[in-house]
């Protein structure tokens, strides 16, 4: 009898398994599209914050690309084999980039540490089944805010060295903080695309500077 109870628990794990790979939105190379909107209208960065953010992913690699205007374009690069975070910034004839390694990347989420309390809560958002974990900011018990994510994407640990780590699904709903200005991000669509590997490249025509120096850069056009 207990022998037959494990081949059933078995046989459902695998139809689960091939139900969520035969899944036609179980994709591993697309783009995700945001809306993006400044958590305080009121800060000075508020006027600089981008409208949108194009993710575009394939083999667990990420790039992100925010733009104000057309003219302020500001991309962020993740390839977990090389564990570093490129920064790209481009704004009209200046194009320089920053490359942060593991101790800086951990740096920097020391500063928006956040708490998770995972929930029974779901919805759909841009046609994908997410979850609702709340999360809680360290430094601030009483600043709490909800995070959407879906286990419905092909990417593995899509929030390695970033806040939100613990969480394994792709983020559909959050929020982040960079150069004093936090930002909220809300998926509104996600396309099967193929990805050129040249998206997770820095350009050669980039000038690579230290990250003090990317933070005055960002400082001087507050």
């Amino acid at each position: 009898m207990k022998e037959k109870f494990c081949f059933y628990i078995i046989l459902l794990a695998f139809f689960a398994s091939s139900c969520k790979y035969a899944n036609p939105k179980y994709i591993k190379e697309g783009v995700i599209d945001y809306d993006v909107k400044p958590v305080d209208e009121s800060n000075p960065m508020a006027g600089l914050a981008p409208g949108k953010m194009t993710v575009k992913f394939k083999d667990n690699m990420l790039a992100a690309e925010m733009s104000t205007m057309g003219v302020f374009t500001t991309t962020f690069i993740f390839n977990p084999a090389k564990k570093n975070l490129t920064q790209l910034v481009k704004v009209f004839d200046v194009k320089q980039a920053c490359i942060d390694d593991e101790k800086a990347i951990e740096q920097d989420n020391k500063a928006y540490q956040l708490d998770f309390e995972e929930t029974d809560e779901k919805k759909e958002i841009a046609g994908y089944k997410c979850k609702k974990v709340l999360a809680t900011m360290a430094d601030d018990p009483s600043n709490k805010f909800d995070v959407w994510y879906t286990e419905e994407l092909n990417i593995t640990n899509p929030n390695a060295n970033t806040p939100y780590d613990k969480i394994k699904g792709m983020l559909m709903q959050y929020r982040l903080k960079k150069f004093g200005l936090e930002l909220e991000f809300t998926a509104k669509g996600v396309e099967k695309e193929k990805i050129s590997n040249d998206e997770f490249e820095l350009p050669a025509y980039y000038k690579v500077i230290s990250k003090k120096e990317m933070d005055e850069f960002f400082k001087s056009i507050q």
